[in-house]
């Protein structure tokens, strides 16, 4: 018997669960009511979309990466050099799911609407971890940070999912690389006081 305090969570890996060994687009909420032994009206109180229950274990993800950054000293160096390292952070948080990740990606193509859905749950991890990299996420200025952001993270995350390398080393220099083409675009739109992306000049506050 699940504890109440517990079952938003257990729904969330039994439905991952499912993502994996049924597809994520062939996955119901009722499949999932059954396979976490929880009534179907109590799980859709708890979440009423499978959208929903991405977005709960992205921000489970989001919490591990802002919990772990805030375990190490004051980050240092270029706003790129602490956007990489959060980012890699995220990867390293994600990588027991990476087979989960792999299958809701791989039907995301086969259900254009929650893609479209899933946009502001997006940007809104995308405005966590720039925070978490101790760079302003609010105003315009941050929200065209976090898509920028947002291009940069869903692009090498197609190059983690096939990384093999033990220490990830495909995926650092897929970021490193996408994150200093980002920088270059930041200094030609935005020249001056704008030093690298993700850092935002002091008259945008």
């Amino acid at each position: 018997m699940v504890r109440k305090a517990d079952l938003p969570k257990h729904i969330v890996h039994t439905a991952l669960d499912l993502a994996v060994s049924r597809g994520w687009y062939n996955t119901s909420l009722a499949d999932i009511a059954a396979a976490a032994k929880v009534p179907l009206a109590q799980l859709h109180a708890i979440y009423p979309s499978k959208g929903a229950i991405v977005a709960a274990f992205s921000k489970q993800i989001d919490e591990q990466v802002l919990a772990a950054v805030a375990e190490e000293e004051e980050a240092e160096g270029s706003p790129r050099d602490r956007l990489f390292d959060v980012l890699m952070q995220r990867f390293d948080a994600l990588k027991p799911h990476k087979a989960t990740v792999e299958a809701i990606l791989a039907d995301a193509g086969r259900d254009p609407l929650a893609t479209l859905r899933d946009l502001p749950r997006l940007m809104q991890s995308m405005a966590r971890m720039l925070e978490a990299a101790g760079i302003n996420s609010s105003g315009y200025a941050g929200a065209l940070q976090a898509k920028g952001l947002a291009y940069v993270y869903l692009s090498t995350l197609r190059v983690w999912l096939n990384d093999e390398t033990p220490d990830m080393a495909r995926t650092m220099a897929a970021l490193d690389k996408r994150l200093r083409y980002a920088e270059r675009l930041a200094e030609l739109f935005w020249p001056g006081p704008r030093a690298a992306p993700g850092e935002t000049a002091s008259a945008t506050g």
